[in-house]
Parts: C-alpha cells; structure tokens; sequence
C-alpha cells in the first residue's frame, strides 16, 4: 500500500458551531482527490471546526491503516438526532423569537447547522415535561374509561411541539420522525396509575390502546407531522422510572397489541412502521428483579418478539445503551437478518458535582466510540440520544433522570449553548444523508476502550464517502486512511473526533471487492491466543503467536468453501510491531495440498498480498524469519 505523509493543518480560528457547508460530491476526472475535514477537540478548542483538506498520495508510511472498502456494504442509514420532549420545546420556547430560529437553524440545517435528520418523538408525557402533572392525550378521572376515545386530543402539542416539529421538517425535509408512548392512559392499566401497572389483559383494552396510537399517527400527520416508526412502548422491561411514566409491557401483551395495530396502520398509515423492544441492549439487573413474582424477566425480549407471529408487523427492533453493549445488535441482527436494528435514546449524563468542562469531556468520548461509532458499525439505522435541550439544570423534568443533558442548553438570559451531543450527533447527521450505506472500513478501537483509533465509514446518496474517526487515546494518534491504492496520514488529538469526507473518484477503484469472512474458521501454531480473532472482521481484536517470532509458526483459516482469490491483505492491527518480519502465503484446495502463491518480507503493520486470481478454500500464513516481537494477526481480508 502506497501512501503519503502530510503534517496536520493547525487549528486557524475556532467555528463554534462549524457552519461551512458539507461537500458535494463530483467524480474525479484522473487527479488525486482530496479529503475534508472537520475536527472536535475535548477542549472546545475546535467545535466541529474544518481543517484544511488533505490529498491523497502514493507514498508509503508506516503508520495503522485504516482500510475502507466501499464494495462491502451494510445497513442504509435513516438518520441521527434527538428527541423534542416537552421539556426541549419548553425551554425552546423560553428563547426570543429570533434567537429560537437560530438554535433552530444550528440543529437542523444540514447547510449550516448539525443536519439533525432523525426525531423520536414522546406520546403523551415522558419524564421530560414542563407540564405540573404527566399526561395522555386521553385522560380520564379516576374510574372512568373512554373505549370509543371520544376525549382523544392533541391539543397539548399545538402550541410548542408541533410548531417545531413543522420547522425541523422544513429546515431539513429528510427528517424522519419516530413515536414512543411512556405510558397509555391510566383507565388502561392496572392501578389506573400513569406512574405504574401494566396494560390489563383484556382484549377490548388491547384493541383501545392499538387505536389509541392509531390516532396519534393520524392527528400528528394532518398536523404537519407524519409518524415514520412507532413502538407499543418506551422501555417495556423497565417499571420504576423514578416518579415518570412508565408500564411493565411483556412480549405477549406486545404481541397482541401490535397484531391489532398492524393491520390498522397499514391501511391507515402505511408509511408508519412499527419496531420492537426500544430497550437497553441487555436487560437491566433492576429491571429483573422488578419484574413481578411469577413473570418471566424475559432477558431474551426482542428474540422472543421476533420469533412469534407478531413479527410480521415489526420492521425491527430498537435499542437503548443503558446496560449491555453495542454488540448485542449484531447478534440480533445475524439471527435475524431480515429485520432491521434502530438505535433510539441515550442521554449524556454526569456526577452532581462535575463542571460542565468535565461533563463536555467525559460525555464527548464515550459518546463518540459507543453511539457514534458503536452502534453504527453494530448495524444501527439510526444513532439517537434524548432531549433536544434543555435548561443548565438539566430540566424541566418531573421525575426520572437529574443529571441529564441535550444537544444544546438554554440559559435564563435568552442565550443558547452547544453540548457534546451536538457534536457526536452532528459528526454524522452533517455528513451522512439518509439514504446512505455503511461501507466497510477497519477499526482498531471499540466502545469498551482500548486507547486506539476507532472509526465508521459510509458511502452517500451521491457516492461521496464519509469517514467519522475517534482517537479513544488522551495522546495524538496518527493513523493512514487507505482506499483504493490511494492514502493519507493524519494526526487527531487525544480524545477527539473527527469526519472526513471525499468525492466519488475512479481513482480510488481499484476494481478489488471484499469478501465476506462469515463462516471462516482458523487454526495456529503455536496455539497462541484465539485463533478465530483473526477472522472474525473486527481489527480490535486478534490473534498472537504469544512468543517470539520463529520460521514455520503458521495461521491456517478453512473458509467454508472455495473462493476466487486476487490479494490478501495480512493486519496485525494497532500493534504496529507484531507484523511478520518474512513470510509465505500457502493456498489449498483440501487442506491437504498446498501452493505457495507468494512470499515476502514484512514492513509494518498491513501487507497487501496481490496473487494470480486463484480458486482456494484454505489459507496458510507461515512465518519464515525470527524476531523479539510476538507475532499477531487482527483482520485477514480476501478480494476478488
């Protein structure tokens, strides 16, 4: 791989809300085209601020690579945002007139501001509302009950949610809206308690509630404001919200809500899907041991879900970060492919004592390598957090969450600032248009934290590319982004996130496709750690020899069956020394017969093996020359 070192660009002066425009995208016409970029610093320092572009070059260097490789795609994007809660219009509304169209601007210009394309919207009230009391849009006292919901209205929203609704829709008409009930009205429920309880078993409430959210759908479409997605539930597993809304909703009560509303949506509002769960990636320890005597926790909701006959109403399941990991939607995803993954609230947050300094930190890294690029290398359609904004107290709210923070804050002197959720969420929602792909590309960090550089690539509408990066380091790293032949260094402070973007070139095809590595299995000796992690398409994790470098140390894969082979990209990974000082490249049609297809002597971290095409199932890397290092092995990739 050919590549060309570039000094990194100073800083110039700082842009608070980094309002130049995202490029458009022309095909290169021969010439070596260059790459934007737009950085965030832990420091406020720079905010979405734009660099001066880099080339790409032929010249090499030694730094990790990041590899992208458009010819492998993944899930299509919906969009990235937030959610208007009561408590965001609330203090929205706080704002002057001129003062409120600007913040207005900044969030969801895709020209000039954040580009924020997705909305989750609350049915009824969410622990986030201004209002002295949580409401429905069907209230009744104490008793009584409304199965005709013949007192059904919205008019709560007309006033500051719908207006701006209709603003975002009009400042970005992309936008998709999402809709989540914290709880159906009282008289539904056991306890007739907005604040506890579950849906009672009984059919007539099944079909009540089912046409409940039918008419939230239709009342907020006529409003200016069609509902994309909805879910039968926020947080179904989750029955103490601290004072909020909030029901017990397990997978059978679900089931037949959702059987009743699937029909009546289709033919009522047939742009209106509906997804599963909108829960934590992982059951919740509380909320286990919440559930009641004799219920089933359900740790496994979303599987059960989709494996009964409610599934064919479900587009696919939504998830939340506050127990578990991003992994959890892949596996999802691999048992069920034909559904799609949403990702749909987390909050930043921080200590009681915490200054905003810290808290802007804090929440800007685990932000950006667990949502920003966490769940959308974990198939994620649509990467959310949870208030639009709020007030330097983190409310109104009425129960719920005390330390909670939005995209921006709005202060009692009729002025707004920018939080580090603007930035984790406008790092992707400027650049990545709905509509877009996830394409495949290396990463060498993980939302656990390693201290590497970890990324996620995407190729838009218009066939530009945009890399989001993350240094999870508090040092400057250096890396080289590599496609196609082509390549550039760059250097990102500790801590920092950063989006490149580049047009549609022919000069970055190099006609190679990337295949997939699924079912791929792999052996070594010496044993070393686990074998498999050299295969399993993820560069965070590897094999090492566990000793000192020796010829005739090998890593044999079986990939399952025969392959048409053009080049072997060999990557030991962030451990820039673990690379095989000299080896030799064996094919196999049996495992049994080898060819030696090439060999070489090692130079860093990534060597890019090009073959004559040949038709193998077994792969056999064999070190031929002695080092100190240990010899390891993070990502295999194969192209035809």
């Amino acid at each position: 791989m050919q590549r060309t070192l570039l000094p990194l660009v100073a800083g110039g002066v700082m842009v608070a809300l980094g309002l130049a425009g995202a490029p458009a995208a022309q095909a290169g016409r021969g010439t070596e085209p260059s790459a934007r970029v737009w950085v965030t610093t832990i420091d406020r320092a720079e905010l979405m601020h734009e660099r001066a572009a880099v080339p790409f070059g032929t010249a090499a260097s030694g730094q990790v690579t990041i590899t992208v490789d458009p010819s492998r795609t993944y899930q299509s994007m919906d969009g990235f945002g937030a959610s208007i809660t009561d408590s965001s219009a609330s203090v929205l509304y706080r704002l002057p007139a001129e003062q409120r169209a600007a913040a207005m601007k900044a969030l969801f210009d895709p020209a000039s501001g954040a580009g924020v394309s997705f909305l989750r919207q609350p049915i009824g009230a969410s622990d986030f509302t201004a209002a002295p009391e949580h409401y429905t849009y069907d209230d009744m006292p104490p008793g009584q009950t409304d199965f005709t919901l013949a007192h059904f209205s919205v008019e709560h929203d007309r006033a500051q949610v719908l207006p701006l609704l209709r603003e975002a829709k009009r400042l970005n008409p992309q936008l998709k809206i999402m809709a989540t009930p914290w709880s159906p009205p009282a008289w539904m429920k056991t306890g007739d308690s907005l604040a506890s309880g579950e849906l009672k078993d009984d059919p007539e409430v099944y079909a009540a509630y089912a046409a409940y959210l039918t008419r939230f759908v239709l009342a907020y479409t006529a409003a200016g404001a069609p509902i994309d997605y909805i879910t039968v539930q926020n947080e179904p597993q989750n029955r103490d919200a601290g004072g909020g809304p909030v029901m017990g909703l397990d997978t059978t009560q679900a089931a037949k809500v959702i059987e009743i509303l699937g029909p009546l949506l289709r033919f009522l509002s047939p742009r209106t899907k509906i997804l599963g769960y909108d829960h934590n990636w992982q059951t919740h320890p509380n909320d286990v041991a919440n559930t009641p005597p004799g219920q089933d926790p359900e740790t496994n909701y979303p599987y059960k879900l989709l494996s009964g006959p409610a599934s064919k109403w479900v587009a696919g399941t939504a998830y939340h970060c506050y127990y578990g990991d991003p992994g959890a939607q892949t596996a999802l995803h691999d048992a069920f492919p034909d559904k799609g993954i949403w990702f749909t609230e987390c909050s930043g947050s921080h200590g009681a004592g915490d200054t905003p300094a810290q808290y802007f930190t804090d929440t800007l890294k685990w932000h950006a390598r667990t949502i920003t690029v966490g769940v959308t290398r974990n198939w994620a359609k649509s990467a959310v957090t949870w208030n639009l904004a709020l007030d330097p107290t983190g409310g109104p709210h009425l129960g719920g969450c005390g330390t909670c923070t939005g995209l921006i804050t709005v202060r009692d002197d009729g002025t707004w600032t920018t939080d580090a959720e603007y930035y984790t969420i406008g790092h992707l929602a400027k650049f990545v248009k709905p509509g877009a792909v996830r394409i495949a590309s290396t990463s060498f960090g993980n939302p656990a934290w390693n201290g590497e550089v970890t990324d996620v690539a995407f190729r838009n509408p218009d066939g530009s590319t945009v890399l989001v990066a993350h240094n999870e380091n508090d040092a400057p790293r250096t890396f080289t982004v590599a496609v196609g032949g082509h390549a550039f260094d760059y250097t990102l402070p500790g801590g920092s996130l950063a989006t490149f973007t580049w047009p549609a070139s022919r000069v970055l095809d190099d006609g190679l496709r990337l295949l997939s590595m699924a079912g791929a299995t792999a052996t070594s000796s010496p044993p070393g750690t686990d074998a498999k992690a050299a295969v399993d398409e993820d560069g965070s994790t590897r094999w090492s020899s566990g000793t000192g470098q020796e010829p005739g140390q090998y890593l044999q894969v079986d990939l399952g069956s025969a392959k048409q082979v053009r080049r072997v990209a060999i990557d030991s990974g962030a451990s820039v020394g673990d690379y095989a000082r000299g080896w030799q490249l064996s094919t196999s049609a049996d495992g049994t017969h080898w060819t030696t297809a090439a060999q070489g002597t090692g130079t860093g971290q990534l060597s890019n093996v090009d073959i004559r095409p040949t038709r193998a199932r077994y792969l056999r890397i064999t070190s031929t020359a002695s080092a100190g290092n240990w010899w390891s092995i993070a990502d295999i990739r194969l192209y035809s």
